[in-house]
């Protein structure tokens, strides 16, 4: 083990934002994060020099967590305008060390960090240390990784699981695949398990209705379901939602057996956490047949704490660096 002084720079940065943060490289503690739009700044170099003179802080090192597939050196970012080379802005910068991962592997690494004040448990037993942990996120779109326990290593695996085929489980959800299909054709799990997706699910149940109101915004969905009365097109919706989150969770459960538990990221679900602790969530994610007593003792963890893509990038950087996590 490497013992670490000195503050690096971490980033997460998705569709609209960059925040930037500190990381103490001793004990991984992340400073409060400066936020610049991505559309009001011409790239990440940019923002991170604006960072730079606002606070004054030298750092020869970093890591940044962008929400893209990270296949090379050059970088272009699925939902944000900015693009660069990794070795180009390591230069330009004059940093020692650039690392550049996926959101989902800083998120997966943050599990290494997390306080468990910011988790709430969704049923299941205690997380076994050793085993392999699921992550999966409902935000923009739906992001999934996996990490692995290697010897004193952690190792994350990212992926993009979230653009599976959607696998309905009765009647109701096969007429809202029905109906998603005519209207998009290749109907994938974020379709349905995302911001958009929660949109679509109140579509396609509405239209079933024949009583359809346009241009909701996922927030509109929630706040429908949660209104007293409720919009019952709203509330089914966001039931469905839940139900196929567990199924989601409890099939990545089964994939890598995640007896250290299965996490819950993303912004959505924290919107209606009590709701969510409510619904058939859980049920769902055990609903596997023969493997519902498998599934039972695998805890379900939402995590909360939204400073949680930072500190997976603290994470990544420290480990890299020779610190034990």
């Amino acid at each position: 083990m490497t013992d670490l002084t000195g503050v690096a720079l971490v980033g997460d940065v998705g569709g609209t934002n960059a925040r930037l943060s500190l990381c103490n490289l001793a004990d991984g503690s992340i400073s409060t994060p400066i936020i610049y739009s991505a559309t009001n700044n011409d790239s990440l170099e940019s923002v991170i020099l604006k960072f730079k003179q606002e606070t004054g802080q030298d750092f020869k090192l970093a890591c940044i967590a962008i929400a893209c597939p990270i296949t090379g050196d050059y970088i272009k970012m699925t939902n944000n305008p900015w693009e660069f080379s990794i070795t180009s802005m390591k230069a330009s910068l004059g940093l020692e060390e650039l690392l550049v991962i996926n959101d989902f592997t800083a998120m997966c690494m943050s599990v290494t960090s997390l306080n468990r004040k910011a988790l709430v448990q969704i049923g299941g037993g205690e997380p076994d240390p050793y085993a392999p942990v699921a992550v999966y996120g409902a935000g923009t779109g739906l992001g999934v990784a996996h990490l692995v326990h290697v010897g004193d290593q952690y190792i994350p695996l990212p992926g993009e699981g979230g653009h599976v085929d959607l696998a309905p489980a009765n009647m109701s959800e096969d007429m809202i695949l029905m109906s998603l299909r005519a209207r998009i054709g290749h109907v994938s799990a974020e379709r349905v398990l995302s911001g958009p997706g929660l949109v679509n699910l109140y579509e396609a149940i509405a239209m079933r209705n024949e009583r359809v109101r346009p241009n909701l915004k996922p927030s509109d969905v929630t706040s429908g379901a949660l209104s007293l009365p409720c919009d019952p097109d709203c509330l089914e919706a966001l039931n469905t939602f839940c139900k196929l989150m567990g199924r989601f969770g409890g099939n990545l459960a089964l994939t890598m057996s995640t007896f250290g538990g299965v996490y819950i990221a993303g912004g959505v679900v924290p919107r209606f956490i009590e709701f969510f602790k409510r619904s058939k969530f859980r049920e769902a994610f055990e609903d596997k047949g023969r493997f519902k007593e498998f599934l039972q003792k695998i805890p379900v963890y939402v995590i909360t704490d939204t400073l949680a893509g930072l500190r997976g990038a603290g994470a990544t950087l420290r480990q890299k660096l020779g610190a034990k996590l």
